[in-house]
């Protein structure tokens, strides 16, 4: 794989005396050839998704947000832990940073890590999805045409777990953008030929137009509104996401951290005026986590411009945090 950039310095912080007492700047390291497999963390440094869209730019400095943040929690893993650099999009080159992104996703899965994307505005999911499908697909990373959409492989079918306040599903003719990465899914799968399994969790329906909940339910998105998840409801919850990932090769959970309130995630492109708390969406991590089908994470949308006192980075980290605890 062949990042962009690549750079150990946000890793530091605190070094305590006791045994026993690591932090994740002292055990994670760079990614080479020969790593033993682990958990592998990849930065996507852009914004012009969200700007395309419309929003508020500055998440392409997510990725280093995030490092900072996760550098001086707990080291609580068994397994090893690398970083993988970033991909950066430059010069409003979307499309090609997308295309690099996916290659070394792919990459990544061939060799066995679990990768998890660190974001980026959500446009990130589109080039996540592209290297987990070159995976499976056998080699299929790169955005298809019609006359290219044969599979080498048997369809697989790619659980996808979104957890936003936003579905988008925005047609991406007009423009891709941050609001479109499951939309242009959705076309590639029908292009290949693959069935399209997409699960939106904690939408908002004071931000999503009649036109894309109609869309979603075309395309049988498996949804369910903000206001609708609550303690009451997480083991019926639970059990959807159970069902669903049942029906599935592989899952791909991607979080737009605008999925969680403005007092708890106010550094984010788009805030919630609601949202889902973070009390109620780690329990629902925690069993994707668990299922043994989770292959690839990202995080999309934290905006450092607008954070307060590094709150929604943390946050971030602590999601990250929690996701790691598989080895």
């Amino acid at each position: 794989m062949h990042a962009d950039r690549h750079s150990m310095e946000p890793w530091q912080g605190r070094v305590d005396p006791e045994a026993d007492s690591a932090r994740w700047h002292q055990r994670i390291q760079p990614l080479a050839g020969d790593s033993e497999l682990g958990l592998a963390l990849l930065g996507f440094a852009s914004d012009e998704g969200v700007r395309r869209n419309h929003g508020r730019v500055g998440a392409a400095n997510g990725p280093l947000a995030i490092r900072k943040a996760l550098a001086n929690l707990a080291w609580h893993r068994s397994g090893p832990a690398y970083d993988a650099g970033d991909v950066v999009c430059a010069d409003g080159e979307l499309e090609a940073a997308q295309a690099r992104l996916g290659s070394n996703v792919c990459a990544l899965l061939d060799a066995g890590h679990l990768p998890i994307v660190l974001g980026g505005g959500h446009e990130v999911a589109f080039g996540s999805w592209q290297g987990l499908a070159g995976h499976l697909g056998g080699g299929q990373s790169e955005q298809r045409s019609p006359a290219m959409a044969v599979p080498r492989r048997a369809a697989p079918r790619i659980g996808i777990i979104n957890f936003d306040a936003h579905f988008d599903l925005r047609d991406p003719a007009h423009v891709q953008s941050s609001g479109t990465p499951f939309a242009q899914i959705a076309e590639q799968c029908a292009l290949r030929g693959w069935p399209f399994a997409y699960a939106c969790i904690g939408v908002s329906r004071a931000s999503n137009t009649r036109a894309l909940f109609q869309r979603a339910a075309e395309l049988q998105v498996l949804v369910r509104e903000d206001r609708d998840i609550s303690e009451a409801s997480l083991a019926s919850l639970g059990a959807d996401l159970d069902r669903f990932i049942a029906g599935c090769d592989a899952v791909y959970l991607t979080i737009d951290i605008d999925v969680l309130p403005a007092c708890e995630a106010p550094g984010v492109s788009a805030p919630a005026a609601r949202g889902v708390s973070l009390a109620l969406l780690e329990p629902l991590l925690e069993r994707i986590r668990d299922s043994g089908k989770l292959r690839l994470a990202d995080l999309a949308e934290l905006n450092p411009e607008h954070d307060i006192d590094n709150r929604t980075a943390r946050l971030a980290a602590r999601l990250i945090h929690l996701l790691s605890l598989t080895g």
